[in-house]
């Protein structure tokens, strides 16, 4: 990484629903070739730093920055064709679609102007790197909940994102189900140059596979740096990993 110019910047991003200040003056970025995780407790205002980031919810105040060009209040669909690619944490899978056929939606948002062939190899290159080939033909809501949470992925990972937006992915997940993911993670920074946020609960995880932290706190951010100085900040601790961490 050693290319530090911001592929996102946030500038005192704010969020108020009524009374309620969900995020207060967050600034944060994310950098290329870039695992970025962001933690914190429930109600700390990732969801909404997530939902601001990706365009669903306007700003109350500051300013959001894609690749240098100020996207403040833009729609999520202006902000997808920046190369902004997000998963929800439900996931997006469409159930009655074939495994092939969700794959196919990403790729269509790749390669809008192609036909045929390239499309069909995305699909099949994004089969292979989720180890989703034996399941191409199989209804997306007939599998296990680890094989959803793959295929949905896997639509993000077909679009080819610049950065792509994770919110929970591993929920529910196996311990080899999330080494295979985390390892699909670092291939998709270190092979497809893109950028990742990972929002995610699984603390042992975000440590082994991000390259830097942000931790919300009452809509703040209380602490960013690496893994091993979030892990020994003491804020940090007192805040959150508490012996939760520890005990990974």
């Amino acid at each position: 990484m050693t290319d530090t110019t911001a592929l996102l910047r946030t500038e005192a991003l704010t969020r108020r629903f009524g009374g309620l200040l969900a995020v207060s003056n967050l600034d944060m970025d994310i950098r290329p070739n870039e695992i970025l995780g962001l933690i914190g407790p429930n109600g700390a205002g990732k969801s909404t730093t997530f939902n601001l980031i990706s365009g669903f919810h306007k700003p109350t105040a500051g300013r959001l920055f894609i690749g240098g060009r100020d996207v403040t209040g833009r729609s999520p669909e202006q902000i997808s064709r920046l190369g902004l690619v997000r998963t929800f944490q439900h996931g997006s899978l469409m159930r009655g679609m074939t495994v092939r056929d969700n794959l196919l939606v990403g790729a269509v948002g790749a390669l809008p102007q192609a036909r045929g062939e390239p499309r069909r190899a995305r699909v099949a290159e994004t089969a292979k790197r989720l180890r989703l080939v034996p399941y191409l033909d199989e209804r997306a809501g007939n599998l296990p909940h680890g094989l959803q949470r793959l295929v949905s992925i896997g639509i993000a990972v077909a679009t080819g994102p610049r950065l792509l937006c994770l919110d929970e992915p591993l929920t529910g997940l196996n311990q080899s189900e999330v080494a295979g993911i985390l390892d699909l993670f670092r291939s998709i920074r270190d092979e497809d140059g893109s950028s990742i946020l990972l929002v995610e609960h699984n603390m042992k995880a975000v440590m082994q596979v991000c390259d830097r932290i942000v931790v919300l706190h009452h809509g703040q951010k209380l602490a960013s740096g690496t893994p091993a100085e979030i892990g020994r900040d003491e804020a940090v601790i007192s805040a959150y990993l508490g012996k939760r961490h520890d005990s990974h």
